[in-house]
């Protein structure tokens, strides 16, 4: 992402998108058929229906950022069975998805919050 960009969420949109829409067209459907707020800290990503690339979009002080990534020989893992239009993942589970990982085969292992040691 932009160096200096703040992002504190990552949504996943589970449908594919048809990906002759750009910045116009993922922000309206970010606002009105996801809920959720285009403007905000927060990375949305888009794939395509041969699960070969992605798009991401995110706004960064003054204007929309848009990125692609397109894969040459292999499909990204994408979440099957989850409610909801999008599924909500780390930042460190999104870099995974890129790296090739599937973060909803096997999850990382659970963060424990203890208060003492005795």
């Amino acid at each position: 992402m932009h160096s200096g960009c703040r992002i504190e969420q990552v949504f996943l949109c589970r449908d594919a998108v048809d990906f002759r829409k750009s910045i116009g067209g993922l922000s309206v459907l970010v606002e009105q058929e996801l809920g959720l707020n285009p403007f905000g800290s927060a990375l949305y990503v888009f794939i395509n229906r041969g699960r070969n690339k992605i798009k991401v979009l995110y706004w960064h002080r003054n204007g929309f950022c848009l990125w692609l990534k397109r894969l040459e020989a292999e499909k990204f893992a994408w979440p099957r069975n989850a409610d909801g239009a999008t599924q909500a993942v780390t930042l460190q589970q999104f870099e995974w998805l890129l790296e090739g990982f599937d973060v909803w085969q096997k999850p990382p292992h659970k963060t424990l919050h203890f208060g003492s040691v005795s």
